[in-house]
């Protein structure tokens, strides 16, 4: 059955453009020119994916994008937008979104993140055996996407679950910037950004302030690792 994808955007010309090439790749694909009525289409709708301009006309981008997180909507959200700055970034991502590419860009690189973030959804959707994991008194359960610490829940955006899931996975291992890059947002975006540096230090709040241990550790002009000591 073909994957269907909404895309909401306001720029006519690009909209087509999105549309066309994706229904040749075998995708059902439907446009909305602004937030509202991309709203209404997912309210009435299943979608597989959600393609989501950043800048529309009346609700934004990012206020679509909480708006069905604080609904509970699970659906994968790709961000495009012309704003490629590191704190635009990080404001897509936090919105709920699950990737966030800049215009302009190239075709095969959005299909490539359909096609990564389409399976990632499939693969959720199949996992069926409990799954945790330990380090020290940090608990990251893979079934509920919760971690705690010390028996205490920490509070998560998808991105910093995603970040704290990969480094766990990983634990004791040294990740570069690049590695981290690839396996939590899938694509190397862009390499300038200091994204990754900014969602570490998010999470070694979250998880290591008020604990004597530290548990996310930097290694300075390599990259991060997460280990007991």
């Amino acid at each position: 059955m073909a994957s269907k994808i909404l895309v909401i955007e306001d720029q006519s010309k690009l909209a087509s453009l999105i549309q066309r090439g994706l229904s040749a790749d075998g995708y059902e694909v439907r446009v909305a020119p602004d937030g509202e009525l991309g709203l209404d289409m997912i309210y009435h709708n299943t979608f597989d994916l959600i393609i989501l301009d950043l800048m529309l006309p009346g609700i934004s981008g990012i206020e679509v994008c909480q708006l069905l997180r604080k609904e509970n909507n699970p659906v994968p959200i790709l961000m495009l937008t012309a704003l490629s700055a590191t704190n635009n970034v990080v404001t897509g991502l936090d919105s709920g979104a699950d990737d966030y590419m800049v215009k302009p860009f190239k075709f095969e690189e959005l299909k490539a993140r359909i096609r990564t973030l389409v399976r990632r959804t499939n693969n959720t959707g199949t996992q069926q055996a409990s799954s945790t994991i330990r380090i020290a008194d940090l608990v990251l359960d893979m079934d509920t996407r919760t971690a705690t610490r010390g028996g205490k829940e920490i509070a998560l955006t998808a991105t910093e679950y995603r970040l704290l899931e990969f480094m766990m996975k990983n634990k004791n291992k040294v990740l570069t910037r690049i590695e981290i890059l690839e396996h939590v947002w899938d694509i190397n975006f862009n390499m300038g950004t200091n994204v990754v540096d900014v969602y570490v230090n998010y999470l070694r709040k979250k998880v290591d302030k008020g604990f004597d241990t530290k548990l996310i550790h930097t290694m300075i002009g390599v990259g991060y690792s997460i280990k007991e000591a």
